[in-house]
């Protein structure tokens, strides 16, 4: 028997953030699948405006700006079968006490890992044209000078690039890079070099990767025991003119060392993400020429925002009709992922 035949489905959300993941269409399929009610406290799930739609919640839908304010998942929705969630990380909303007690809970990670994924070949391939040296040499002298080749040479053909983490976004970079005369390192402490050759890689250590990669773009999770991975020493190994990208979390980096590095002007820097998130307004980041700083816009935005949405409808859909999540996340899953 579907343990979902009642399905009171709950939708705890700002306002703004459902209006932005759901289109007419994809709400009108939400509705088919069950008693849809729209929390009264938008995503404050502790908000005692939220306590009658919760009671008779079976699956419960969040993401941006839904929280828990530190309260019990099963605690403020005792009857909760599901959790879908419409972003990637799930761990301001469970743990896992909930994933033992029978909880099912998805999540749109892989979805928001397209664009982060999307986003970091195309500065595989700016960096590995060595553009962004290009186009600052090209401005401060307003003419092609002479012997302006880059360390390393200009071109993708033979350029080595190394990835770090084998996460959902790491795994989409390297099918991505499969079309492009590149050879790939990778390095992530889970993946045997069996499963590196099937995703396209050859497994190394970080310090082999580093050392031998003109472009290293970083994809790991942010856990205890990746903070601080990327150290001194490791960039150091970078060899002249390599391009660093950081589209995962700032904290992964030790920053003081990377900006003392970039401030040698040895090496390039592509990061979406720092520590903290925005650089204080004194940070040589601001100003140094061989960085480009974006404001963490690799992840859903605008328009790819609809494809969450639409992606968690298709997971309430298939609990209505009884069968299992496509994203699940698993007790095994949960332990290791940010």
């Amino acid at each position: 028997m579907n343990r979902f035949t009642s399905r009171g489905i709950v939708v705890a959300l700002p306002d703004e953030t459902r209006n932005r993941l759901f289109s007419k269409e994809s709400w009108h399929r939400l509705e088919q699948c069950g008693d849809v009610r729209v929390s009264p406290a938008g995503g404050a799930l502790a908000d005692p405006r939220a306590a009658r739609v919760l009671a008779a919640a079976d699956i419960l839908v969040t993401g941006w700006g839904t929280t828990t304010q530190g309260h019990g998942l099963r605690e403020l929705a005792p009857r909760l079968g599901a959790l879908v969630h419409t972003a990637g990380s799930v761990r301001t909303l469970v743990d896992e006490a909930d994933l033992a007690r029978g909880v099912a809970v998805s999540s749109q990670a892989d979805h928001n890992a397209r664009p982060v994924a999307e986003y970091t070949l195309a500065m595989i391939l700016l960096g590995g044209k060595a553009v962004f040296a290009a186009q600052h040499d090209y401005r401060t002298h307003r003419a092609v000078r002479e012997g302006s080749e880059p360390p390393g040479g200009r071109g993708l053909y033979g350029l080595r690039v190394g990835i770090v983490g084998a996460s959902r976004v790491g795994r989409r970079v390297l099918d991505l890079l499969g079309p492009f005369d590149v050879e790939v390192l990778l390095h992530d402490p889970y993946t045997t070099p069996a499963e590196a050759a099937r995703l396209g890689a050859r497994s190394a250590s970080l310090e082999e990767l580093m050392t031998r990669c003109q472009i290293v773009s970083l994809h790991a999770p942010l856990l205890d025991a990746t903070r601080g991975m990327i150290t001194a020493g490791h960039l150091r190994l970078l060899p002249d003119g390599a391009t660093f990208i950081n589209t995962a979390r700032g904290a992964l980096v030790d920053q003081d060392a990377l900006v003392a590095e970039l401030a040698t002007g040895r090496i390039h820097a592509v990061l979406d993400v720092t520590e903290p998130e925005v650089p204080e307004p004194a940070s040589p980041l601001w100003t140094l020429p061989n960085v480009v700083l974006t404001p963490h816009v690799a992840g859903s935005a605008g328009n790819e925002v609809r494809r969450l949405g639409d992606g968690a409808v298709r997971e309430v859909e298939r609990l209505a009709h009884g069968r299992p999540l496509a994203h699940s996340i698993g007790r095994e899953e949960f332990s290791r992922t940010a």
